[in-house]
This record gives structure tokens, C-alpha cells and sequence, in this order.
């Protein structure tokens, strides 16, 4: 039996970084000899098990019979193991002695920052995904030959024999990166996009007003807002709302372009949409809705009457959840900033909502007579809202800017 490190954890260690995780394949042993040894399994499709002493994963190598079908005999050897990985970077060993085992030229491809696929690529379509997720975690380049092979998978539809689970695991992997943005341009690059994520790319090519959007083009808009807000919040809950917050843009009928009232409302079926194809967790979607509906609002916040931030807030339960409303306030500025030139513009509007947020919240139940019941408690707790809003929108020294 010889084990040896494998894939990210040994790509990782070149580079310098950081991998908690580590992988190993073991050579000449069987299922009965693993677990002799104290291993416990915990593969479904092939042979995988836990070390007993630091839990760590040991899959036996796999290789291939005359008829292209995995197995896992004792005579398999780690190149063959290797082969079907889905990258060179990622087909790299290191044995005790820490020497690398690389019969693919990985360490080359790291060198030259360049993800190159193997000749298994295609057995598994998720590896689409996290081609681009890779491109975004570690600023690497795509081969060309390995982008035209992708093109061909995602026009075959491919994709779509991926568990909806996964895909969106890897988009929330994505979204985690120094670089979402380089993810979705990866995925266009490579014509991945239209197949995973067809409502991004419909925003390409769509125009706005200049003068609220100097970079003219909704697709460019949306890769400058992910750009602002992995500067505003590392919560991929925020960065996944700024991905769809403008999605209704796409639905806008042509003749309008490149005005594109009512968007918002527009908007929120087609996240709906996603949500519910991606199976995406409730929290990111709630969010994500919010965003899409009521992000212009926080743009023209000082236009506002004090009722109609109140009704703003009470729309967006911030009254219950302010943790959840400082999300949605941060893929407001996100979108706010994320315009050609405007990126440190600032953006008084979400401290002045803060603020709106702070003067009604210390209205409660307890500031009202004690005759009054019922709906009419509600009612009067509005008002008091209202009315403190209106003192703060009086006396505030929160300059109006223009942001639409």
C-alpha cells in the first residue's frame, strides 16, 4: 500500500496557499485491506474512506477497463489515477518524500497561470463550473483548446445532468472568491453563461441612460457592482443579490431602451426564476427578491415622504431583521457604485435610512396610551414612526445625491 497527496491540496502547496483539506490515493491496496487497517468507509460510488487517527480522506485509485468503465484494482497505478482528473494543476501527486509526481505538466500550467484539461474532462459536466470558479480563485487564464471544449459541452447541454444542488454550490463557491466577477466573464468566455446562468447573460448588449450609467452597457453594470461589492462585504448572501438585482432589465421591451422603468418589479419573477431552478436557499433568495424590488428606492431616498420609508422598511422587515437589512443596504450602495467612474461616489442614502431605521425602532407599544387595542396599536406605532422620520429627514445633514 502507498498513499500518496493529491489534487488541490498538492496544487495549493506549489503555490503557496492555504488548502485545509487534503486528499490522498492509495496504490496497490483493496477495500478489505483499508479496512484491516482501521479505515472507515464513506464512498457511495467508489471506494473512499477516513484515516482513523486524522480523518482525512483516502480514495483507492481508479482507472479505466478496455471498455472506458472506472474500476478500482489493486493493479491501478497513479498515473492512471491522475489521468482522469479534470486539470493538469489538478493532476499532481507528492509521495512521502515529498517529491511530485506530475505526468501531465501541471506544475508548467501553474507557472504560466493557465487551467488545461485532461482527457476526461467531459466526465463530469459540473467541471464546467468549476473551471470558471478556478479562473476566479486563483486569476488563472483558460487555455483556448480547453474554452472550446466547454463551448461544446454547454451547447449540448451537459449542464443540465448536474443536480441543481451542485450547480449552486459552485456558484456560492464562486461568489466566495477574490473575484466574482472573473467567474460570470470566465463562463461567457467560454459560453458557458447562456447555459447556466441565461438571465445574466441576456444583460449583455442591453444599453442604460448614460447619465446615470457612464458605462452604458447592464451586462458591464452588473460585473462592476460584483466588483464594489467584494470592497463593501464578504457575505455571499450580499453578493449573490447584487448578481440578479437588475435582472428585470432584460424583460424591458425593446422600444423603451434605454430607459427601463419598472425594472425592479420586472425583476423579481426572473430571480424567482433562478432561485427555483438552482434550488438556492431560502435566505439568499428572500434577500435577493428584496434587492431586486426596492433598490431604487434606496437611491431616491430623500425624495421619499417619511411614510413612504416607513412603508420602505416595513416592506423590508427591517423593523425585525436589521442584520438582514444592512445586507440589503450593501447591495444598494454596491449598485450605486458599481458604475464607470463612480466608484467612490458617495452614497449618503443608506446612512440616512440607517438613521430612519434607528428613530423608528425606539417607538414601541409602551409610547402610546393605554386605552387604544387591537389594529389601532399598529396604527398609532406608525405614526410615531412616521413622525420621527419626518424630525430626521428635517434636521438631517445628509446631502441628496443623484443615483438612479
Amino acid at each position: 500500500m502507498q498513499a500518496y497527496l493529491v489534487g488541490g491540496s498538492v496544487r495549493d502547496r506549489l503555490l503557496g496557499r492555504d488548502h485545509q483539506d487534503r486528499d490522498w490515493v492509495v496504490i496497490g491496496s483493496t477495500e478489505a485491506d483499508m479496512l484491516a487497517r482501521g479505515f472507515k468507509p464513506v464512498g457511495k460510488d467508489f471506494p473512499v474512506f477516513l484515516h482513523p487517527l486524522t480523518q482525512e480522506e483516502y480514495a483507492l485509485a481508479r482507472g479505466r477497463d478496455p471498455a472506458g468503465r472506472l474500476h478500482t484494482q489493486p493493479d491501478t497505478t497513479l498515473e492512471e489515477d491522475l489521468a482522469r482528473r479534470d486539470l493538469s494543476i489538478n493532476a499532481m501527486a507528492m509521495d512521502s518524500a515529498g517529491r511530485i509526481i506530475d505526468p501531465f505538466h501541471g506544475q508548467q500550467d501553474l507557472q504560466q497561470h493557465t487551467l488545461r484539461h485532461l482527457p476526461h474532462f467531459e466526465d463530469d459536466p459540473l467541471r464546467l463550473l468549476r473551471l470558471a470558479r478556478l479562473a476566479a480563485q486563483l486569476g488563472f487564464s483558460i487555455a483556448p483548446q480547453t474554452c472550446h471544449l466547454a463551448a461544446d459541452m454547454a451547447s449540448r447541454g451537459l449542464l443540465d445532468k448536474v443536480a441543481p444542488e451542485r450547480q449552486w454550490q459552485e456558484l456560492h463557491r464562486a461568489l466566495c472568491t477574490p473575484s466574482p466577477r472573473s467567474f460570470i466573464e470566465a463562463l461567457r468566455e467560454c459560453g458557458i453563461l447562456r447555459a447556466f446562468l441565461p438571465e445574466i447573460d441576456d444583460l449583455f448588449g442591453i444599453p442604460q441612460p448614460e447619465r446615470y450609467h457612464p458605462e452604458i452597457d447592464t451586462g458591464e453594470h452588473v460585473l462592476l457592482t460584483l466588483d464594489k461589492v467584494v470592497e463593501l462585504s464578504n457575505d455571499p448572501r450580499v453578493r449573490f443579490a447584487v448578481l440578479l438585482h437588475d435582472l428585470g432589465k432584460a424583460a424591458t421591451p425593446q422600444e423603451y431602451w434605454p430607459s427601463h422603468r419598472g425594472h425592479e418589479a420586472l425583476g423579481v419573477p426572473l430571480v424567482d426564476r433562478v432561485c427555483h431552478r438552482l434550488r438556492v436557499p431560502s435566505r439568499y433568495h428572500r434577500l435577493a427578491r428584496k434587492v431586486a424590488r426596492y433598490h431604487l428606492l434606496v437611491h431616491l431616498a430623500f425624495e421619499l415622504k417619511p411614510a413612504t420609508v416607513e412603508r420602505l422598511l416595513s416592506d423590508l422587515d427591517a423593523w425585525r431583521n436589521p442584520k438582514d437589512f444592512e445586507r440589503f443596504l450593501m447591495a444598494a450602495q454596491a449598485d450605486a457604485q458599481g458604475r464607470k467612474g463612480l466608484q467612490e461616489k458617495p452614497y449618503p442614502q443608506a446612512d440616512y435610512l440607517r438613521a430612519a431605521l434607528a428613530a423608528g425602532a425606539e417607538i414601541s407599544a409602551k409610547d402610546l396610551p393605554a386605552e387604544l387595542r387591537g389594529r389601532k396599536i399598529g396604527e398609532a406605532i406608525r405614526r410615531l414612526r412616521c413622525n420621527a422620520i419626518g424630525r430626521l429627514k428635517n434636521r438631517t445633514s445628509f446631502q441628496e445625491t443623484e443615483s438612479r
